[in-house]
Protein backbone atom coordinates (compact mmCIF):
# COMPACT_ATOMS: atom_id res chain seq x y z
CA UNK A 1 0.00 0.00 0.00
CA UNK A 2 1.28 3.32 -0.76
CA UNK A 3 2.41 5.46 2.72
CA UNK A 4 1.75 9.25 2.29
CA UNK A 5 3.59 11.51 4.95
CA UNK A 6 3.67 15.02 5.59
CA UNK A 7 4.99 17.66 7.74
CA UNK A 8 2.79 19.83 9.03
CA UNK A 9 3.88 22.88 11.45
CA UNK A 10 2.42 24.61 13.97
CA UNK A 11 1.93 27.47 15.18
CA UNK A 12 2.51 29.00 18.34
CA UNK A 13 -1.05 30.36 18.83
CA UNK A 14 -4.26 29.25 19.29
CA UNK A 15 -5.51 27.97 16.18
CA UNK A 16 -8.51 29.94 15.02
CA UNK A 17 -8.94 29.23 11.12
CA UNK A 18 -11.58 26.63 9.42
CA UNK A 19 -12.02 23.50 10.39
CA UNK A 20 -11.17 21.51 7.15
CA UNK A 21 -8.78 18.59 8.93
CA UNK A 22 -8.85 15.59 6.81
CA UNK A 23 -10.17 14.56 3.26
CA UNK A 24 -9.09 11.13 2.35
CA UNK A 25 -10.18 9.22 -0.94
CA UNK A 26 -10.05 6.00 0.46
CA UNK A 27 -12.29 5.58 3.19
CA UNK A 28 -10.26 2.17 4.96
CA UNK A 29 -6.71 3.53 6.20
CA UNK A 30 -5.18 4.14 9.62
CA UNK A 31 -3.24 6.30 10.70
CA UNK A 32 -0.83 7.57 13.50
CA UNK A 33 -0.22 11.04 14.75
CA UNK A 34 2.34 11.59 17.23
CA UNK A 35 3.78 15.05 18.47
CA UNK A 36 7.49 16.31 19.04
CA UNK A 37 8.29 19.56 20.26
CA UNK A 38 6.56 22.07 18.26
CA UNK A 39 5.87 19.64 14.57
CA UNK A 40 3.20 17.86 14.21
CA UNK A 41 3.84 14.35 12.37
CA UNK A 42 1.27 12.35 10.56
CA UNK A 43 1.93 8.86 9.18
CA UNK A 44 -1.46 7.42 6.57
CA UNK A 45 -1.37 4.24 5.26
CA UNK A 46 -3.68 4.32 2.65
CA UNK A 47 -5.69 0.97 1.53
CA UNK A 48 -5.41 2.03 -2.14
CA UNK A 49 -6.77 6.29 -2.43
CA UNK A 50 -4.96 7.95 -5.19
CA UNK A 51 -4.12 11.16 -2.78
CA UNK A 52 -4.68 12.80 0.52
CA UNK A 53 -5.35 15.95 1.13
CA UNK A 54 -4.67 17.21 4.70
CA UNK A 55 -5.39 20.95 5.57
CA UNK A 56 -5.20 21.11 9.18
CA UNK A 57 -6.13 20.21 12.55
CA UNK A 58 -8.16 21.90 15.18
CA UNK A 59 -5.16 21.84 17.62
CA UNK A 60 -2.35 23.00 15.29
CA UNK A 61 -2.12 25.93 12.31
CA UNK A 62 -0.52 25.05 9.32
CA UNK A 63 0.15 27.63 7.13
CA UNK A 64 -0.64 25.94 3.47
CA UNK A 65 -2.42 23.46 2.25
CA UNK A 66 -0.73 20.14 0.46
CA UNK A 67 -1.76 17.67 -1.80
CA UNK A 68 0.21 14.49 -2.65
CA UNK A 69 -0.07 12.01 -5.71
CA UNK A 70 1.72 8.37 -5.05
CA UNK A 71 3.19 9.12 -8.28
CA UNK A 72 4.67 12.86 -7.18
CA UNK A 73 5.16 12.08 -3.99
CA UNK A 74 7.23 8.72 -3.75
CA UNK A 75 10.90 9.98 -3.48
CA UNK A 76 10.16 12.24 -0.52
CA UNK A 77 8.16 9.35 1.20
CA UNK A 78 11.05 7.02 0.75
CA UNK A 79 13.26 10.06 2.19
CA UNK A 80 10.75 10.65 5.32
CA UNK A 81 9.76 7.42 6.14
CA UNK A 82 13.19 6.00 8.17
CA UNK A 83 13.19 9.22 10.32
CA UNK A 84 9.06 8.64 11.33
CA UNK A 85 9.66 4.97 11.66
CA UNK A 86 11.92 5.94 14.57
CA UNK A 87 10.14 8.61 15.94
CA UNK A 88 6.96 6.68 15.82
CA UNK A 89 8.95 4.14 18.51
CA UNK A 90 10.70 6.96 20.40
CA UNK A 91 6.94 8.67 20.82
CA UNK A 92 4.96 5.07 20.57
CA UNK A 93 4.13 4.44 24.25
CA UNK A 94 2.78 8.24 24.13
CA UNK A 95 0.85 8.49 21.06
CA UNK A 96 -1.22 5.22 22.88
CA UNK A 97 -2.35 7.48 24.72
CA UNK A 98 -4.15 10.12 22.75
CA UNK A 99 -7.79 9.18 22.52
CA UNK A 100 -10.19 9.93 19.34
CA UNK A 101 -11.81 12.53 21.83
CA UNK A 102 -8.54 14.53 22.26
CA UNK A 103 -8.41 17.50 20.48
CA UNK A 104 -5.05 16.43 18.96
CA UNK A 105 -6.30 13.18 17.64
CA UNK A 106 -9.90 13.49 16.75
CA UNK A 107 -9.89 16.16 14.11
CA UNK A 108 -7.77 14.29 12.22
CA UNK A 109 -10.61 11.16 12.28
CA UNK A 110 -11.86 11.11 8.94
CA UNK A 111 -13.54 14.46 9.03
CA UNK A 112 -15.30 14.60 5.46
CA UNK A 113 -12.74 12.22 4.86
CA UNK A 114 -13.53 9.98 1.64
CA UNK A 115 -15.03 12.79 -0.62
CA UNK A 116 -12.39 15.02 -2.14
CA UNK A 117 -15.10 16.41 -4.24
CA UNK A 118 -16.66 17.95 -1.27
CA UNK A 119 -15.95 21.71 -1.47
CA UNK A 120 -15.73 24.71 1.18
CA UNK A 121 -16.27 27.98 0.60
CA UNK A 122 -13.58 29.03 3.37
CA UNK A 123 -16.37 30.86 5.47
CA UNK A 124 -15.62 28.15 8.72
CA UNK A 125 -14.48 29.04 11.80
CA UNK A 126 -14.71 27.26 14.75
CA UNK A 127 -12.90 27.44 18.64
CA UNK A 128 -10.60 24.52 19.59
CA UNK A 129 -9.82 25.20 23.13
CA UNK A 130 -12.17 27.11 26.23
CA UNK A 131 -12.44 30.44 25.09
CA UNK A 132 -14.66 33.22 24.00
CA UNK A 133 -16.66 31.25 21.47
CA UNK A 134 -17.09 34.21 18.78
CA UNK A 135 -17.24 37.81 18.97
CA UNK A 136 -20.30 38.35 20.12
CA UNK A 137 -21.07 40.55 22.86
CA UNK A 138 -21.13 38.84 26.49
CA UNK A 139 -19.29 35.58 25.17
CA UNK A 140 -18.09 33.80 27.46
CA UNK A 141 -15.40 31.17 28.63
CA UNK A 142 -16.99 27.58 27.88
CA UNK A 143 -15.83 24.89 25.94
CA UNK A 144 -16.54 24.35 22.71
CA UNK A 145 -19.05 21.39 22.89
CA UNK A 146 -19.86 19.77 19.60
CA UNK A 147 -18.76 20.16 16.17
CA UNK A 148 -20.62 19.92 13.57
CA UNK A 149 -17.97 18.81 10.81
CA UNK A 150 -17.06 15.88 12.53
CA UNK A 151 -20.08 14.45 11.58
CA UNK A 152 -19.54 14.56 7.72
CA UNK A 153 -18.33 11.24 7.06
CA UNK A 154 -16.87 9.77 3.76
CA UNK A 155 -19.11 12.76 2.19
CA UNK A 156 -22.17 12.50 4.08
CA UNK A 157 -23.48 14.25 6.98
CA UNK A 158 -24.85 12.05 9.60
CA UNK A 159 -27.23 12.99 12.38
CA UNK A 160 -27.04 10.98 15.51
CA UNK A 161 -28.76 12.35 18.27
CA UNK A 162 -29.77 10.94 22.28
CA UNK A 163 -32.82 11.61 21.34
CA UNK A 164 -33.31 9.16 18.78
CA UNK A 165 -31.12 6.35 19.90
CA UNK A 166 -29.97 3.50 17.38
CA UNK A 167 -31.03 5.61 14.28
CA UNK A 168 -29.56 8.57 12.13
CA UNK A 169 -30.79 10.33 9.08
CA UNK A 170 -27.59 11.09 6.17
CA UNK A 171 -27.52 13.36 3.56
CA UNK A 172 -24.76 13.64 0.99
CA UNK A 173 -22.67 16.73 0.73
CA UNK A 174 -22.02 18.76 -1.89
CA UNK A 175 -20.29 21.30 -0.39
CA UNK A 176 -20.08 22.89 2.88
CA UNK A 177 -21.52 26.95 3.34
CA UNK A 178 -20.18 27.90 6.52
CA UNK A 179 -19.17 26.64 9.82
CA UNK A 180 -18.77 28.15 13.20
CA UNK A 181 -20.04 28.49 16.62
CA UNK A 182 -22.37 31.18 17.53
CA UNK A 183 -23.04 32.30 21.47
CA UNK A 184 -25.00 29.25 21.60
CA UNK A 185 -24.41 26.91 19.25
CA UNK A 186 -22.62 25.37 16.76
CA UNK A 187 -24.22 26.22 13.18
CA UNK A 188 -23.72 24.29 9.75
CA UNK A 189 -25.05 25.26 6.36
CA UNK A 190 -24.09 23.20 3.14
CA UNK A 191 -25.56 22.21 0.27
CA UNK A 192 -26.91 18.50 -0.55
CA UNK A 193 -26.73 16.92 -3.49
CA UNK A 194 -30.52 16.29 -3.34
CA UNK A 195 -32.29 17.97 -0.47
CA UNK A 196 -31.11 21.97 -1.22
CA UNK A 197 -29.09 24.00 0.98
CA UNK A 198 -29.25 22.41 5.06
CA UNK A 199 -29.16 23.97 8.17
CA UNK A 200 -27.84 22.10 10.69
CA UNK A 201 -27.75 22.88 14.85
CA UNK A 202 -25.71 21.49 17.55
CA UNK A 203 -25.55 18.33 14.99
CA UNK A 204 -29.52 18.67 14.28
CA UNK A 205 -31.10 19.43 11.11
CA UNK A 206 -33.68 22.01 11.39
CA UNK A 207 -34.20 22.86 7.69
CA UNK A 208 -33.64 21.91 4.05
CA UNK A 209 -34.89 23.49 1.35
CA UNK A 210 -36.81 20.59 0.01
CA UNK A 211 -39.04 19.50 2.89
CA UNK A 212 -38.85 22.77 4.94
CA UNK A 213 -42.68 24.06 3.90
CA UNK A 214 -44.31 21.19 5.69
CA UNK A 215 -43.10 21.91 8.68
CA UNK A 216 -43.54 25.68 8.52
CA UNK A 217 -46.87 25.65 7.06
CA UNK A 218 -48.31 23.43 9.77
CA UNK A 219 -46.71 24.66 12.86
CA UNK A 220 -48.21 28.30 11.42
CA UNK A 221 -51.51 27.67 9.85
CA UNK A 222 -52.74 25.14 12.30
CA UNK A 223 -53.21 27.65 15.03
CA UNK A 224 -53.65 31.08 12.55
CA UNK A 225 -56.53 29.25 10.64
CA UNK A 226 -58.09 27.84 14.19
CA UNK A 227 -58.33 31.52 15.16
CA UNK A 228 -61.53 34.21 13.74
CA UNK A 229 -59.19 37.27 14.06
CA UNK A 230 -55.75 36.98 14.99
CA UNK A 231 -54.24 40.40 14.72
CA UNK A 232 -50.88 40.08 16.87
CA UNK A 233 -48.39 37.02 16.58
CA UNK A 234 -45.41 36.30 17.99
CA UNK A 235 -42.88 33.77 16.99
CA UNK A 236 -40.52 32.55 19.54
CA UNK A 237 -37.61 30.56 17.49
CA UNK A 238 -37.98 30.27 14.58
CA UNK A 239 -34.78 32.96 13.30
CA UNK A 240 -34.50 30.97 9.63
CA UNK A 241 -37.83 32.58 9.04
CA UNK A 242 -40.05 30.21 7.53
CA UNK A 243 -42.42 30.85 9.82
CA UNK A 244 -42.54 34.68 9.35
CA UNK A 245 -42.98 33.52 5.71
CA UNK A 246 -46.09 31.69 6.21
CA UNK A 247 -47.96 34.19 9.30
CA UNK A 248 -47.48 36.78 6.97
CA UNK A 249 -50.05 35.06 4.58
CA UNK A 250 -52.36 35.87 6.71
CA UNK A 251 -53.87 39.62 5.92
CA UNK A 252 -55.61 39.77 9.26
CA UNK A 253 -52.73 39.97 10.85
CA UNK A 254 -51.49 43.41 11.40
CA UNK A 255 -48.45 42.81 13.68
CA UNK A 256 -45.85 39.67 13.71
CA UNK A 257 -43.06 39.73 16.03
CA UNK A 258 -40.23 37.58 16.50
CA UNK A 259 -37.86 36.71 19.56
CA UNK A 260 -34.43 34.72 18.60
CA UNK A 261 -32.03 34.05 21.01
CA UNK A 262 -29.40 33.46 18.63
CA UNK A 263 -28.69 35.95 15.92
CA UNK A 264 -25.87 33.71 14.00
CA UNK A 265 -29.17 31.61 12.88
CA UNK A 266 -31.03 34.75 11.26
CA UNK A 267 -27.82 35.75 9.66
CA UNK A 268 -27.07 32.32 8.08
CA UNK A 269 -30.65 32.11 6.74
CA UNK A 270 -30.42 35.43 5.42
CA UNK A 271 -27.46 34.21 3.72
CA UNK A 272 -28.04 30.70 2.33
CA UNK A 273 -31.70 30.52 2.84
CA UNK A 274 -33.38 33.41 1.13
CA UNK A 275 -36.67 31.26 0.54
CA UNK A 276 -37.60 30.99 4.10
CA UNK A 277 -35.43 34.24 5.19
CA UNK A 278 -37.83 36.20 2.71
CA UNK A 279 -40.34 36.53 5.72
CA UNK A 280 -38.26 39.29 7.28
CA UNK A 281 -39.23 41.18 4.37
CA UNK A 282 -42.51 41.74 5.51
CA UNK A 283 -43.19 45.22 6.84
CA UNK A 284 -45.59 43.96 9.54
CA UNK A 285 -42.44 42.15 10.98
CA UNK A 286 -40.51 43.20 14.19
CA UNK A 287 -37.19 41.43 15.07
CA UNK A 288 -36.37 40.76 18.69
CA UNK A 289 -33.17 38.77 19.32
CA UNK A 290 -33.32 37.44 23.21
CA UNK A 291 -34.88 35.24 25.53
CA UNK A 292 -38.30 34.87 24.23
CA UNK A 293 -39.86 34.13 28.33
CA UNK A 294 -37.98 37.30 29.65
CA UNK A 295 -39.73 39.09 26.74
CA UNK A 296 -43.82 37.85 27.29
CA UNK A 297 -42.92 38.90 30.70
CA UNK A 298 -43.09 42.33 29.31
CA UNK A 299 -46.11 41.43 27.11
CA UNK A 300 -48.51 40.15 29.13
CA UNK A 301 -52.07 39.81 27.44
CA UNK A 302 -51.25 41.24 24.08
CA UNK A 303 -50.87 37.99 21.75
CA UNK A 304 -53.95 36.75 19.78
CA UNK A 305 -51.09 33.74 18.67
CA UNK A 306 -47.96 32.51 19.71
CA UNK A 307 -46.14 29.83 17.68
CA UNK A 308 -43.10 28.22 19.59
CA UNK A 309 -40.41 26.68 16.76
CA UNK A 310 -38.24 25.27 18.91
CA UNK A 311 -35.41 22.68 18.50
CA UNK A 312 -35.07 19.63 20.12
CA UNK A 313 -35.09 19.79 24.03
CA UNK A 314 -31.36 20.04 24.67
CA UNK A 315 -29.23 23.00 24.62
CA UNK A 316 -30.87 26.37 24.44
CA UNK A 317 -34.02 25.12 23.66
CA UNK A 318 -34.48 23.31 26.53
CA UNK A 319 -36.72 25.35 28.38
CA UNK A 320 -39.08 25.72 26.19
CA UNK A 321 -40.65 22.13 26.58
CA UNK A 322 -40.69 22.68 30.48
CA UNK A 323 -44.21 24.18 31.97
CA UNK A 324 -42.95 27.31 33.22
CA UNK A 325 -42.47 28.48 29.46
CA UNK A 326 -45.91 27.35 28.96
CA UNK A 327 -47.08 29.58 31.94
CA UNK A 328 -45.46 32.62 30.19
CA UNK A 329 -47.17 32.01 26.77
CA UNK A 330 -50.51 31.79 28.47
CA UNK A 331 -49.96 35.08 30.31
CA UNK A 332 -49.02 36.66 27.59
CA UNK A 333 -52.11 35.59 25.73
CA UNK A 334 -54.78 37.41 24.81
CA UNK A 335 -58.01 35.12 26.04
CA UNK A 336 -59.35 33.77 23.35
CA UNK A 337 -55.94 33.24 22.21
CA UNK A 338 -53.72 29.80 21.10
CA UNK A 339 -50.38 28.82 20.96
CA UNK A 340 -48.81 25.87 18.28
CA UNK A 341 -45.38 24.56 19.38
CA UNK A 342 -43.31 22.05 18.13
CA UNK A 343 -44.49 18.91 19.96
CA UNK A 344 -41.38 16.05 19.05
CA UNK A 345 -41.95 13.23 17.35
CA UNK A 346 -44.81 10.65 18.28
CA UNK A 347 -43.04 7.56 17.18
CA UNK A 348 -39.65 8.79 19.72
CA UNK A 349 -40.87 10.99 22.04
CA UNK A 350 -44.22 10.28 24.04
CA UNK A 351 -41.93 10.36 27.41
CA UNK A 352 -41.53 13.51 26.92
CA UNK A 353 -45.04 14.83 25.64
CA UNK A 354 -47.48 13.22 28.05
CA UNK A 355 -45.74 14.75 31.11
CA UNK A 356 -46.00 17.95 29.31
CA UNK A 357 -49.50 17.58 28.16
CA UNK A 358 -50.49 16.84 31.51
CA UNK A 359 -48.47 19.52 33.33
CA UNK A 360 -50.10 22.01 30.95
CA UNK A 361 -53.88 20.57 30.71
CA UNK A 362 -54.87 22.49 34.19
CA UNK A 363 -53.72 26.24 32.93
CA UNK A 364 -55.15 25.85 28.96
CA UNK A 365 -58.49 25.59 27.98
CA UNK A 366 -58.02 22.72 25.53
CA UNK A 367 -54.58 20.90 24.88
CA UNK A 368 -54.61 18.67 21.59
CA UNK A 369 -51.50 17.23 19.58
CA UNK A 370 -51.29 17.33 15.87
CA UNK A 371 -48.33 16.14 13.64
CA UNK A 372 -47.03 16.37 10.07
CA UNK A 373 -44.81 14.04 7.90
CA UNK A 374 -41.28 15.48 7.09
CA UNK A 375 -38.59 13.05 5.60
CA UNK A 376 -35.76 14.74 6.67
CA UNK A 377 -37.07 14.77 10.93
CA UNK A 378 -36.75 11.74 13.04
CA UNK A 379 -38.21 8.90 11.74
CA UNK A 380 -40.12 11.22 9.16
CA UNK A 381 -42.49 12.99 11.56
CA UNK A 382 -43.02 15.83 14.53
CA UNK A 383 -46.03 16.71 16.37
CA UNK A 384 -47.74 20.18 17.68
CA UNK A 385 -48.66 20.88 20.65
CA UNK A 386 -52.02 23.26 20.44
CA UNK A 387 -53.87 24.99 23.66
CA UNK A 388 -56.04 27.44 23.80
CA UNK A 389 -56.82 30.10 26.50
CA UNK A 390 -60.33 30.25 26.92
CA UNK A 391 -61.01 29.14 23.39
CA UNK A 392 -62.32 25.58 21.40
CA UNK A 393 -60.71 22.97 20.08
CA UNK A 394 -58.61 23.55 16.94
CA UNK A 395 -59.49 20.49 15.16
CA UNK A 396 -61.59 22.34 13.03
CA UNK A 397 -60.43 25.63 11.09
CA UNK A 398 -63.27 28.67 11.54
CA UNK A 399 -61.10 30.14 8.44
CA UNK A 400 -60.00 29.08 5.31
CA UNK A 401 -57.47 30.22 2.91
CA UNK A 402 -58.07 32.63 -0.15
CA UNK A 403 -57.64 31.54 -3.13
CA UNK A 404 -55.05 33.09 -3.78
CA UNK A 405 -53.05 31.83 -0.26
CA UNK A 406 -54.15 28.11 -1.79
CA UNK A 407 -52.05 28.45 -4.73
CA UNK A 408 -49.07 29.07 -2.31
CA UNK A 409 -49.32 26.28 -0.34
CA UNK A 410 -47.60 23.64 -0.70
CA UNK A 411 -48.95 21.20 2.34
CA UNK A 412 -51.77 23.29 4.09
CA UNK A 413 -55.52 22.35 3.09
CA UNK A 414 -58.48 22.89 5.31
CA UNK A 415 -58.61 19.00 4.76
CA UNK A 416 -55.40 17.85 5.88
CA UNK A 417 -55.97 20.38 9.24
CA UNK A 418 -58.35 18.02 10.23
CA UNK A 419 -56.69 15.04 9.93
CA UNK A 420 -53.48 16.64 11.68
CA UNK A 421 -55.11 15.72 14.92
CA UNK A 422 -55.90 12.27 13.88
CA UNK A 423 -53.54 9.97 15.84
CA UNK A 424 -52.67 6.53 15.51
CA UNK A 425 -54.34 4.10 18.20
CA UNK A 426 -50.78 3.69 20.03
CA UNK A 427 -49.87 7.42 20.08
CA UNK A 428 -53.73 8.35 21.41
CA UNK A 429 -53.21 6.03 24.21
CA UNK A 430 -49.56 7.08 25.13
CA UNK A 431 -50.04 10.80 25.17
CA UNK A 432 -53.17 11.00 26.34
CA UNK A 433 -54.03 7.77 27.98
CA UNK A 434 -57.33 7.22 25.82
CA UNK A 435 -58.79 3.95 24.96
CA UNK A 436 -60.24 3.64 21.25
CA UNK A 437 -63.78 5.38 20.90
CA UNK A 438 -64.95 2.68 18.05
CA UNK A 439 -67.90 0.65 19.05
Amino acid sequence: HPILVQILSSDREQTRGRDRDLHCADPFFQFLAFQKTRELYVMIISGGGNHILISRTTSYNTKHNHRFSTKSSSACVLQLLVLLILQVVASFPSSLKQRPNSPFVSNLFIRGGGSDNIEHNNKSSYPTTPRKMSNQEGATEEPQGLNGMDLIIDGWFHERGELWKGQAMSLQVSKVLTHHRSLYQDILVFESTNHGNVLVLDGVIQVTERDEFSYQEMIAHLPLFSHANPEKVLVIGGGDGGVLREVAKHECVKEITICEIDQGVIDVSKQYLPGLAKGYDDERVTVFVGDGAKFMEEHKGEFDVIITDSSDPIGPASVLFETPFYNAMHASLREGGIVCTQGECLWLHVDIIRPLINSISTKYTTVEYAYTTIPTYPSGQIGFIVATKGGDSCKLPVRKPSKEVRKGLKYYSTELHSAAFVLPAFAKRAIFGEEDEED
